[in-house]
């Protein structure tokens, strides 16, 4: 068995549907056109994927304004004024906050995920967010017949429904997108907001039994939009223990970005739990230098020391496009970085003797 390589999720959209979702917004565009323009992203994505040989693909989030809100986009019980999230280059992102009750899912990954299977017959993988980051939407004050812990509970039924659909329908994997974990050692360096977000995690994961949980993933990193991050200063020695304490099969762990890869893998070894296979990253969306196969074979050596082969697989450190209107990052660096991953990985494999 050689290495697995999985992406994280997100790739730039392209121009022309970028200017899709600002003309439907405006008004000058109908949802039926808005509709066409991301059927014919979400297939080139899908064909780009499959040329660079990547034996897993996602739709990119084509269809999502963003990673975090894309269940609850365009209801009308949420506000602006939620959490403020600040990046390390200045720029901020803001959360909306829910007004009332009960809370529902107006989109789901299910459907996404439907979309693109149709598109290929290489196995997909789907992300969505985990109900911790979606637990931010709740005001600090409360919402008047509506407690907190109502909430809470109609929010891990959403994200068990959502997850369940995936699985049923044949996603290869389901991933979770935990990037408030690290953020959350910035808002509460105690760390007890971190333990409520990896318990709020496991009510959803001890739903699901040991065998849908190996098809289950969470992912780690600290935050990439705009070429920046929101908590890479946040120690990974405060937040692995505890996000190896999430009950999912799979962990993809943004590496590549990291100054001191080899303490890190050392605490990845240290804490990956026994029936789990940690993703690594080896490409890094914030830097716009794409990294070569070679470069990438010798970060997979690298972990290798640290890691069983068996309990190993790679990734990139982050979606490219989280947040649709991040262009950053252009279409064609994304998928030269996939591609360099894929070709790398199988460079580890050879050295290896896989």
């Amino acid at each position: 068995m050689g290495i697995p390589t999985e992406p994280i999720g997100s790739v730039p959209r392209p121009a022309e549907l970028l200017r899709g979702f600002q003309d439907h917004a405006e008004g000058r565009l109908d949802a039926a056109g808005l509709r066409e323009l991301t059927d014919k992203a979400l297939a080139d994505t899908v064909s780009r994927f499959e040329a660079t040989g990547s034996p897993v693909v996602t739709d990119g989030e084509q269809d999502k304004p963003s990673f975090l809100t894309y269940p609850v986009a365009g209801i009308p019980d949420l506000a602006a004024g939620g959490a403020v999230v600040p990046f390390a280059d200045g720029h901020t992102r803001e959360l909306p906050v829910l007004t009332s009750g009960p809370f529902r899912y107006t989109a789901h990954a299910v459907d996404l995920l439907r979309a693109t299977r149709r598109l290929t017959s290489l196995p997909v993988k789907q992300p969505v967010i985990a109900p911790s980051a979606l637990s931010l939407l709740y005001p600090a004050g409360g919402i008047d017949g509506y407690p907190r812990d109502e909430f809470l509970a109609d929010l891990v039924d959403e994200t068990e429904a959502d997850i369940r659909a995936c699985l049923d329908e044949g996603a290869e994997v389901v991933q979770l997108d935990f990037t408030e974990g690290r953020l959350s050692l910035k808002l509460d360096p105690s760390g007890g907001l971190l333990r409520d977000f990896v318990a709020l995690n496991n009510a959803v994961l001890e739903r699901f039994s040991a065998e849908e949980r190996a098809r289950i993933g969470v992912h780690t990193c600290p935050g990439g939009d705009q070429d920046s991050t929101h908590s890479a200063d946040v120690d990974y020695a405060d937040l692995l223990p505890d996000l190896f304490r999430i009950k999912a099969g799979r962990f993809y762990v943004q590496l590549a970005g990291e100054p001191d890869r080899r303490r890190v893998l050392g605490i990845i070894a240290e804490h990956l739990p026994a029936d789990a296979r940690v993703f690594v990253g080896v490409t890094d969306p914030i830097d716009p230098r794409i990294e070569t196969a070679e470069e990438v074979r010798d970060r997979v050596l690298e972990a290798a020391e640290f890691i069983p082969v068996e309990r190993l697989g790679t990734c990139d450190d982050c979606g490219f496009a989280p947040f649709a209107d991040d262009t950053s990052t252009s279409r064609d660096t994304a998928f030269a970085k996939i591609a360099a991953r894929v070709e790398g990985t199988r460079l580890a494999e050879a050295a290896l003797g896989l």
